[in-house]
This record gives C-alpha cells, structure tokens and sequence, in this order.
C-alpha cells in the first residue's frame, strides 16, 4: 500500500457530481427546482433564510483565495472615489455647467495631488520584498474603485505587482479599476464582510479625503483599535487641513468622549515618503515579518 492510496480521497468529488447532475435525463420531476443540487439551486441560495450561508461564503471565498495567493499582510487605501488624477482637473473644472459645479470642481482639483502621493506610496509599499517562505506582506488593497482607489491598485501595477481590489455591488452600474490583479478582484453583497476582509489582514492604513464611505471605514478602524478588538495599526491620514476642517478631533477630547490619548491614533502626513517612514518608524522593533 503506498501513500497516495492511504491520502487519495475515497469519495467522488463535488466538482465531478456537479458536472454529472447537469446530464439529468429530461422529466418532469428532475426539471423541478426541487431536484437540483442545493449547491447549485440559485433561487434557494438566495433565500431570506439562507442568509448565515451568504455571509459564510462570502467570508471563505476572499480568505481561500487570498491564502492561496500567500498574502499573509496588506497595505489598505481608503478616499475618494470623486478625487480626480491630476491631469483631468482643468478638463472637469471646464465642463462645468452652473458656478455651483465649477466651485465643487475646483475643490476637487485642489486635492488631485493626493492621488498621486496614494499612488507613489501604493508602489513604495508594493515592493516589500516576498519572504523566503514566498509569503507576501503589505499587499496594496483598495475598495477597487475609481480615484484614490484606482490610484492606490495603479502605484501597485507600476512595480509589477499584485492588489486586491475590494468591490461592492451598488444599485448604478460600476467595475473595478483596470489596474487591480484579476485573479485577486473580488465583490461583495454585504457591507459588513468587505469591512472585515479590510481590515483582517491589515498591517497599515491610508486614509486620503474622502465622503460618508471613507468616515465610515475609518471611523470603524478607530473604534475597534480605541476598544481594544484590534491591535493598532498605523493609521495614515492624509490632508490635516481637510480632516480638520470636516472633523474637529480635538473638540471630541476637549468635551469628553474621547480621551486625548485617542487622538494619538492618528499619524498626520502629507506625502507618500513621510507615510513609508511612518509605518517603518511603527514597526521598527518588531520581528522579521513571517507567515502565518
């Protein structure tokens, strides 16, 4: 008896019986929804009371795969998806059609420069070189949209290298950016499982200007470090005029509901070389990164 007899499955796999239930002969009972695999049963996947399993695979799917490709840490890019990249600015600013536009143009020009410092750091961070095991740490992951996003997956792209992109599906027609890897391009139903797949193999954070979707993301982030659910991480702001103009952090210790010490969360930058520094400075006493 050898080994592969001993290891070699007993059992026909899944894929080789979906195959042969898709031959059925043609009758009235394997016709009926009732006959098909559960596996392979849409309409019953989609089910109100299948809802625990949605959300266990769209759990699983993004974490095998992620595995498979040996990425053990991740570098996440939060912002805009409105930001555009420099060399469009002048273009949207005269396309404008009422002073309203235009003015909400140019504030959005004046921030172009941020798309590409996300994406020199994207590529900074990209080159972290792969381990002896193969493992790869601070894999550049955006939501896989336009803007700060598509910088981030883009500064990726520009050194050869994988990134994830994180889609959601919205109620208007989208795609993700052309520079996120596809085999590493994925699209999630729940709000609350592409958060988690954020932030579970996250070692650093990028937060550029952004809108309700950027707050929300960072905010989270915040929350679970000040509550001690997760270890801190460098959280990168990027644009302390914008941040505190929308957000006035130091009244929020000043009144009470967070403590001062909560405000050194944050490591206020402005330029992809002053991040990197920021994330080595973090992790400077730390062990050689591994696997697993």
């Amino acid at each position: 008896m050898t080994k592969k007899d001993i290891e070699e499955p007993k059992f026909r796999p899944a894929r080789q019986e979906a195959a042969d239930a898709r031959k059925a002969i043609d009758t009235p009972q394997t016709s009926s929804s009732a006959y098909r695999l559960a596996f392979q049963d849409t309409e019953f996947l989609l089910r109100e009371d299948l809802r625990p399993v949605r959300f266990q695979l769209e759990l699983l799917k993004p974490q095998l795969l992620m595995d498979e490709a040996r990425i053990e840490s991740t570098f996440v890019f939060y912002g805009s998806a409105r930001i555009p990249e420099p060399d469009q600015v002048q273009a949207r600013i005269d396309a404008a059609t009422t002073p309203e536009l235009k003015r909400i143009a140019e504030n959005l020009g004046k921030k172009a420069h941020y798309y590409d410092e996300a994406r020199k750091l994207a590529s900074i961070a990209a080159q972290y070189p792969v381990n002896e095991a193969g493992c790869r740490h601070f894999v550049v992951c955006s939501g896989g949209g336009p803007s700060i996003m598509e910088a981030a997956n883009r500064g990726a792209a520009d050194v050869g290298q994988t990134t994830i992109g994180m889609n959601i599906v919205l109620p208007h027609e989208q795609a993700p950016n052309r520079f996120v890897t596809p085999e590493l391009s994925f699209q999630f139903h729940y709000f609350a499982l592409r958060k988690m797949h954020f932030l579970l193999r996250a070692r650093a954070l990028a937060v550029f200007p952004g809108g309700f979707g950027t707050f929300d993301e960072m905010f989270e982030l915040l929350t679970l470090i000040q509550t001690g659910k997760m270890k801190p991480i460098p959280i990168l702001l990027f644009g302390k005029a914008f941040w505190n103009r929308v957000v006035d952090f130091e009244a929020l210790a000043d009144e009470g509901v967070i403590a001062p010490a909560d405000l050194n969360l944050i490591t206020w930058v402005e330029s992809a070389e002053e991040a990197w520094q920021a994330v080595q400075a973090f992790y400077h006493d730390s062990e050689p990164l591994g696997c697993g």
